[in-house]
Order: C-alpha cells, then structure tokens, then sequence
C-alpha cells in the first residue's frame, strides 16, 4: 500500500535544535531507499529498507518509524485488498483528486466490486454520501464524467447490502483489523480495551471534578452535560456578534498567549525563539468567503506561526473556552511541538507513521498549562475540562461504534449527556462522521496523550524540562521510539 498524497504531505516535520546546529544531511542511498518505500507496497517496502543501518538519531527515528508503520500496512492488507476498510468515502478515494482521473476512479470502482465480493461493504450512511459527493463532483471531461457515473452506479447497486450502520467491527477480521489502525499512528503496544477501561475512568474523574466547580460557581443541572449547555449559553460569558465581539476574542487569547510564553521556561529550559514566536488572529473575510475554517502556519526559524481563529459563529464560543485553545493550538502546545519540528523535517513516513503524536501533544499541553496555574478562574478550568472530555467521550465513541456495535444514535446520546455541548470545531454529526469514516483515530489521538501524561507524571523543575527535551528531541515518534 502506497502512502496517500495528503500523508506524505502533512505536517511541519522536524527536530529541536538542541545543540543550536542543524541535522547532517543524511546519506543519499538510506534517503532514497525511505523515499522509495513510501510508494512501493508495503512487504516490497520493507525488503527495500532491510539491509539499512541508520548512522544519526534522526535517521533512526525515521528508519524505525517506517520499519513499524509498514508492518502493519502489509497486516492490514491481509484484511483489507486496499489497505483500508472503505476504499471510496465522502473523504477518500480518487474522485477527489484536485484533477480527477477516469483511469484512477475506474480502479476504484473495480477495487470496491472486489470488496463487495469479499463482504467489505461501506455501511449504508457512507455509500449515500458518497453517492452525493459524486454527483456534484467536478468533470472536466466526458471521460470522467463517466467515471463518476459508473462509481455512483455501483454504490447504488450496493446499497441493499450495505450495512445500516458504521463499525469496523462488522466486518470480517474488524476487530483485529482496529487494533492495527490504532498502532498505525501510535504505537505498537496500544491496547483498545485498555485504553477504553482507562478512558472511562478519565470521564468519572474529569465529571467529578466539574461537578465540584459547578457547584462552585452556582450552576445546577441534572447530568454534566446539562450543566455545561446552562454555562454555554450564560451571555454573560459570549462575545457580542459582530467586529467589536471579534476583536475582543483576539484581544483575549492574545494576553492568554503573553501569559502563555512566560511560563514556558519553567517547562522548557531555553527553547529556540521562534518557537514562542507566535500570534493568534481571526479568519479574514476572504477566508470565510472561501469557506476557510480555523487553521494554524507553523513557526519556523524563517516565519512567525500563526493560529488562524475561527469566530464565524461567535456566540459558540464562551469566554471561558479559550484559554485551553490557546494552550493546545499555540503555547505549550502545537506551536511548540511544530516549531521544534520546523527545523529539519522528519522523514514522510514518520510524519504518517507517528501522526498520532501531533494531536496527543496538543491535549498533553493543556495538562501541561493548567499545572502552571492557566485556569486559576473556575470557569475556565470547566472550560479546560470541556475539552479533555472531547477527547475522551469522542476516544469512547471511537471504541463503541467499531468494537462494539453502538449505532450512530447509541453514540449520539452519549455524548450529548457525557459534554452536552459539542466542540466549536467538530459538531456531534461531524464527528460521528470521521469516526465512521476514519476507525481508530480518534482513539490514537487519545492513547498517545494518555501515555505522554503518564510519562511526565512526577516529575518538576530540571528533571520535567530533561524529560520534554527528550520527547521532542528528533521530531514525532511512535510511542515504542520514546526515550525511557
């Protein structure tokens, strides 16, 4: 299985400069031979890099990282022809491409006939909206054109087979094959069933700890996520909607910024500047007409970083929410882990071998801000719990919709009474649908945070500054790459 265009190209990459000078350009044959393995099938792949050694750190990352990564990709081709459960989604496939093949598309359509026969059916949510997708999809000839019609013709042709509802689990070998797609972005150990008992403590301990702080501050409700739809709408916690609202929403993370980047050396030691070189603004109106969501520009030692804030619908967006916005998207969190990486990238395999790592860190840093005292204010402290419970309950949702058979009705309920208000960025419905559409991700994301808070539990001052240099020393790794 190839790598995907859009994994070879995410990403900032990179290692932390901890010596102040540059990685050594890397042999040219151990390069090639990673650069050629990132298009070949995966057990090919993996002969091709065999004889290799790698004689610097950073090479080694990348070696291991694709060593690990394509070992799975050749297992999960043993459940899946294409790698993958559903070949042609609402996300994936080559009618998407910015310049659509008919050639591509056709293999496709021939990929999915063999999947159906094989009884690796899409469930029947997916075929529709991909069906969708496609008739409004762009042809810019009539061979395309024809493409597009025979792939919707057969989804169609599929629908009384397909199951009513998503989950990896459904299928044949589903549940190993989840297990795989877990480790694929993590880490070779990551266990779905323990990472579901540990999440579920993680939801009682973070529901106990709001219940304590709506009590506090005087909101009643009968579940958590009840009381935090109440808090949501209090007006006196929302922006006005309008420019002025605006503006004061970027007015406010900018000062959560500055107070962000002077506690950084208690966490960091000296880091390279560009790293707390950073700003926050709104889309722009020509972003919004583009239909731009909110988006973030890496720091490099080159240019500033940027988080690009999405205030479209202001009023979803309470005061009390950003300051954990500001620690996971800029400092301690993404603009940190990035910037580090911005220096000399890590090989495109790791960046999709080790993936995971970028949103683990970014949750970790919200840990990380509140025990430098971030959400002092109780409110925001709820707001800070809001999230962990995002990445908790939607972890959750990941594991009980593949593994175990929710439908998308089970899952819907629970997370409206588990957080009662759905992230800014990622509606309920949305994120239902990238988790039907993505298994195991959400849970990688999760496994990875996990991990990186019990490796830094206990530790303060120099010894917590030694432990963040090492786990960023190199760019991302997998978990089993981890300095012990």
């Amino acid at each position: 299985m190839t790598v995907a265009r859009r994994e070879l190209l995410a990403g900032a990459g990179a290692a932390w400069l901890a010596t102040g000078g540059a990685r050594a350009a890397p042999p040219v044959d151990l390069r090639a031979a990673l650069d050629e393995a990132a298009h070949l099938p995966p057990d090919t792949a993996l002969a091709r890099l065999a004889p290799f050694e790698a004689p610097t750190k950073p090479l080694r990352l990348d070696l291991d990282a694709a060593r690990a990564g394509l070992a799975i990709d050749a297992a999960l081709l043993r459940h899946f022809p294409s790698g993958r459960p559903y070949r042609v989604t609402p996300r994936s496939g080559a009618w998407l491409a910015a310049r659509p093949d008919a050639e591509a598309i056709d293999a496709d359509t021939a990929g999915l006939r063999a999947d159906a026969a094989a009884g690796i059916l899409p469930p029947l949510p997916l075929i529709d909206r991909t069906i969708a997708g496609l008739a409004k999809a762009r042809a810019e000839t009539p061979a395309v054109a024809a493409a597009l019609h025979r792939q919707a013709a057969l989804l169609d042709k599929l629908r009384p087979k397909a199951p009513a509802e998503a989950g990896l689990g459904r299928l044949p070998g589903g549940a190993e094959a989840y297990t795989l797609l877990l480790r694929r972005t993590s880490g070779n150990a990551a266990d779905p069933l323990a990472l579901e008992r540990r999440l579920i403590e993680e939801r009682e301990t973070l529901h106990a700890r709001a219940a304590r702080l709506f009590d506090r501050i005087g909101v009643r409700g009968d579940s958590i996520g009840a009381r935090y739809s109440a808090l949501w709408r209090d007006p006196r916690w929302l922006y006005p909607d309008d420019d002025t609202g605006r503006a004061q929403a970027v007015s406010d993370m900018r000062r959560m910024l500055a107070e962000e980047r002077v506690r950084l050396p208690a966490a960091f030691g000296t880091l390279p500047p560009w790293c707390s070189d950073v700003d926050v603004r709104a889309l722009s109106p020509a972003e919004i007409a583009a239909g731009r969501n909110g988006y973030r520009e890496a720091p490099t030692p080159t240019r500033r970083g940027v988080y690009i804030v999405d205030l479209k619908d202001i009023r979803r967006r309470p005061r009390w929410t950003l300051p954990s916005v500001v620690a996971h998207e800029l400092l301690p969190g993404h603009m940190v882990q990035l910037g580090l990486e911005a220096a000399t990238p890590p090989h495109p395999l790791r960046l999709t071998y080790a993936a995971a790592f970028v949103e683990g860190w970014g949750i970790y840093a919200e840990q990380l801000a509140a025990q430098e005292g971030t959400f002092a204010d109780p409110r925001d402290e709820l707001g800070h719990i809001h999230w962990l419970l995002f990445r908790v309950c939607r972890a959750l949702a990941d594991i009980g919709i593949h593994l175990h058979g929710w439908t998308r009705a089970d899952a819907l309920k629970r997370l409206v009474a588990w957080q009662g208000e759905p992230a800014y960025f990622a509606p309920f419905a949305t994120e239902l649908d990238r988790i039907a559409v993505e298994p195991a991700s959400r849970l990688a994301e999760a496994a990875v945070w996990l991990a990186l808070a019990d490796r830094m539990r206990g530790f303060t001052g120099a010894a917590r500054i030694a432990r963040h240099r090492a786990l960023l020393d190199g760019g991302r790794t997998r978990m089993e790459q981890w300095p012990l």
